[in-house]
């Protein structure tokens, strides 16, 4: 497993994975509407006789919604775009990790920890922009991707064009991006640490298994796409 990037690459519908993962990830969405929306939080303030309060709950609204379109984009990867087959333990570690993101930027971000909002301003654009862009760029390339291999005259080729010209993992440099932009959203530097790591862990694991693994599946034709492409960052590195 730790070969191809910490995921099984082998084709397979995995349906009742992929429910079990939605059904984990929308339990986690309704939480968070029901901590900002629902006085969750006084709530669970109640249960260990704390006055809890959400001081910035305009703030919480736009990070609501950013939970909500990586939602989407998630059941569209699901349903959609992922042939590989997912196993259990990813559904629970991944589902896990999600939990504790998207809970907890809407907690930082919604003012649970400080006494009062903070104004918006060109900082929270620029963030809500790369959150908008980070998307599609990961989406966008994924369908393009997905697309071009539909095409039975592809079969057994390595893709290449589209965003992926500029970037042979453009779809990890979105979710940096996207990540990036949601921590922003937060005005909390502890949040950073979760695009942080997660930009670490595509470039030292998934990026480096993930290639060895394509090396081995499309030999000369993956290595001179390899030779000529940005690995992560595109025009950088």
């Amino acid at each position: 497993m730790a070969q191809s990037g910490g995921v099984s690459r082998k084709h397979e519908r995995s349906l009742l994975q992929k429910c079990v993962f939605a059904a984990l990830h929308l339990i986690c969405v309704l939480l968070s509407i029901w901590l900002l929306l629902g006085g969750g939080w006084v709530r669970v303030g109640a249960w260990f006789g704390l006055e809890l309060t959400l001081a910035d709950p305009q703030r919480g609204l736009l990070l609501l919604a950013c939970t909500l379109l990586y939602f989407a984009r998630h059941l569209l990867t699901l349903f959609y775009l992922l042939a590989r087959k997912v196993a259990f333990p990813e559904v629970f570690g991944l589902g896990a990790f999600i939990a504790f993101f998207e809970i907890g930027f809407l907690l930082l971000g919604s003012g649970a920890f400080r006494q009062a909002a903070v104004p918006f301003s060109v900082l929270d654009g620029v963030a809500l922009a790369m959150v908008v862009g980070g998307s599609l760029l990961n989406s966008w390339s994924e369908l393009q991707r997905k697309w071009w291999k539909r095409n039975p005259a592809h079969h057994g080729q390595c893709y290449t064009g589209g965003l992926f010209a500029s970037s042979m993992h453009i779809n990890y440099f979105g979710d940096t991006v996207l990540f990036t932009g949601w921590a922003l959203l937060t005005h909390n530097l502890a949040a950073l640490a979760v695009p942080a790591f997660m930009a670490v862990s595509f470039v030292v694991f998934h990026i480096p298994a993930l290639d060895a693994y394509l090396s081995r599946r499309y030999g000369p034709q993956f290595d001179t796409y390899a030779a000529r492409t940005h690995k992560f960052i595109p025009f950088v590195y």
